[in-house]
């Protein structure tokens, strides 16, 4: 039997426009608040504290794009190679030629992109464990890549010692200071801002026409394409933004660790930006993001039991995937719907 597409619903009275658009804009402003006010005043003198917070939202940046794959349908394991491919763009272009980093951030996604729309035309026609088998590899084949022309990326010895990002300036006008080294919170905030920008495009993405269109792609191909939709564009439409996503987010980390080598990001990483998918809550744009606080802060308690840190933590990552299947925002969501109704009652 064939299962129907879901539209969204474009005949809303404006008070409901206005309360459905109100809700993430206050849930932005709340992340926004608590991310660039409350945690430096809270923890700025810690340095260690501080680095976990910048890798939170870096890592956050990333798992969006593996939630637009599972958007269309499709589960990517291939984002871990994408991301040592704009950590590599970055590493070589500052290193060597002296490009500017705020050029080399946006410039590593749009190569991570270019790429992934070439790989993606012909492997996106595959599904479910065939397509997630031949992402593993492309991490593999990046990873493997990167120590066969050690004349570019420098083998295994890596690319070390980059520089960190210089001034900002438009119309001689300072954006963003020089970044200097051993301070902190530079980093912190861009990759905060790389986090809200992140979400801010893929809810823009999700909730347009567009986004209607990759979950029909996600309900049921062939009904797409008998209605008219070019399945084959759309699919490589969102598997190209999940690689720029991807590129962006490693050249970040390229430049935070001052240094990319090839097991920079590796298929375990890959692994990881899908169960933050997974644990937030696939339904919710979101959910990558509430996926990483939870699981990396898990890790980071467990740090009091030293070797069987990764046991405990694999055990309650499991756990948590078997008892909220559909993810932990779906369970408060539900919560506070039955509270609702019983207010109503």
């Amino acid at each position: 039997m064939q299962k129907t597409i879901s539209m969204p619903n474009v005949n809303l009275s404006p008070s409901e426009q206005r309360s459905s658009s109100l809700k993430p804009i206050g849930l932005g402003l709340l992340i926004a608040a608590g991310y660039f006010l409350a945690i430096p005043l809270a923890f700025g003198a810690n340095g260690y504290l501080l680095n976990v917070f910048t890798t939170m939202a870096a890592v956050s940046f990333i798992s969006f794009g593996v939630w637009l794959t599972f958007a269309i349908g499709r589960i990517n394991l291939a984002q871990a190679g994408f991301a040592l491919i704009g950590a590599y763009v970055t590493a070589i272009l500052v290193s060597r030629l002296g490009v500017s980093f705020w050029i080399c951030l946006p410039l590593s996604g749009a190569v991570a992109a270019l790429l992934g729309g070439l790989i993606g035309w012909p492997v996106l026609r595959l599904k479910g464990v065939y397509f997630a088998m031949i992402t593993l590899c492309i991490t593999e084949a990046c990873r493997l890549t990167a120590l066969s022309f050690p004349a570019l990326t420098n083998g295994a010895q890596g690319i070390v010692d980059l520089p960190l990002p210089s001034e900002l300036s438009l119309f001689g006008l300072t954006i963003i200071p020089a970044f200097e080294k051993g301070a902190r919170l530079p980093f912190f905030y861009l990759a905060g801002t790389l986090m809200l920008l992140g979400l801010w495009f893929m809810w823009l993405l999700d909730t347009s026409r567009v986004g209607a269109v990759f979950r029909s792609l996600r309900q049921n191909e062939d009904l797409a394409s008998s209605l008219g939709i070019n399945v084959a564009k759309y699919r490589v439409v969102a598997f190209m933004v999940s690689c720029f996503y991807a590129g962006v987010g490693g050249a970040f980390f390229a430049t935070l660790q001052q240094n990319v080598y090839p097991t920079t990001f590796q298929v375990l990483d890959s692994v990881y930006f899908m169960v933050y998918c997974f644990v937030g809550g696939l339904e919710f744009v979101v959910g990558p993001l509430v996926g990483a606080v939870v699981m990396m802060s898990s890790f980071e308690l467990l740090h009091e039991f030293q070797r069987y840190q990764t046991v405990i933590f694999s055990g309650l990552m499991i756990l948590c995937i078997l008892l909220m299947p559909n993810g932990i925002l779906s369970v408060i969501k539900r919560r506070s719907g039955k509270l609702e109704e019983a207010s109503n009652a």
